[in-house]
């Protein structure tokens, strides 16, 4: 895992004369599960829709396999994306969902790509546990389901970067812990890159190989979880990481126990 696969350069973002993102730089290794955890408001989710070629940066450059992608549009990157919401198309199935991308290319028109399309979403939803809901509608289904349909839809298309945006802070413990589990075995099974927007301690110490902590624009500590409870840069990783991340497993570890 020492090849870079993303490098990003003093990214500044202003909003209405307000600083969101102050020369944040940082690299993600190939294969990688990196956090990137913060309080509502830090500048967490404006990298992520700078990365994915949502938002234009005000200063700053993404470098993606030795590639200045900056200005390139989102379709372009090779990137996929994992909102908390789903963004599923209500009135598709969840086969018709994951194809969806697919078969809208222009290479995929001819009646034998579009079996090979059919024959991939298949596959795709069949390695996410889908299989038997394949042909129900996204309210048919429980919001675990329906995140594994959103992230069927995104591996479908074969990214080497997935970017999720706080995706399971709706899910229930039981649901966010299979996820979990899920989103390990397919970042091994795949050697996806995978950067993952949360504010849940405990979740990020739980999947992370590296974890970005953020405030207020800027990052401060970017390390191993085991370096950060080790060695935390300041009172404030101490306080809201550290602290936070042991109320919250003393607190799972009282409804496991009850």
């Amino acid at each position: 895992m020492s090849e870079t696969k993303l490098i990003v350069k003093d990214l500044e973002m202003v909003f209405d004369g307000k600083q969101t993102l102050n020369k944040v730089s940082f690299d993600v290794k190939n294969g990688e599960f990196l956090s990137i955890l913060g309080p509502s408001g830090c500048g967490k989710t404006t990298i992520l829709r700078i990365l994915i070629g949502l938002l234009k940066p005000t200063a700053g450059t993404v470098i993606k396999d030795g590639e200045d992608i900056t200005d390139l549009p989102a379709a372009e990157r090779g990137m996929g994306i994992v909102f908390q919401n789903y963004a599923l198309f209500e009135n598709m199935t969840v086969l018709q969902n994951v194809e969806y991308a697919l078969k809208i290319k222009k290479e995929n028109k001819s009646k034998e790509a579009r079996q090979q399309v059919r024959q991939r979403a298949l596959e795709v939803i069949e390695h996410m546990g889908l299989i038997e809901h394949k042909d129900k509608l996204p309210r048919m289904l429980s919001g675990g389901q329906q995140q594994r349909a959103a992230i069927a839809r995104t591996m479908v298309l074969n990214p080497d970067i997935i970017l999720f945006d706080e995706p399971m802070s709706a899910l229930d413990v039981e649901t966010r812990l299979s996820l979990r589990a899920e989103l390990k075995r397919i970042q091994k099974e795949f050697g996806t890159t995978m950067i993952y927007i949360t504010h849940d301690q405990e979740e990020a110490f739980a999947m992370s190989d590296r974890i970005m902590v953020m405030r207020e624009a800027n990052i401060v500590q970017l390390d191993t979880p085991e370096n950060i409870i080790d060695n935390p840069a300041d009172d404030y990783v101490k306080s809201f990481v550290i602290k936070n991340l042991q109320i919250k497993i003393d607190s799972l570890l009282k409804c496991v126990r009850s």
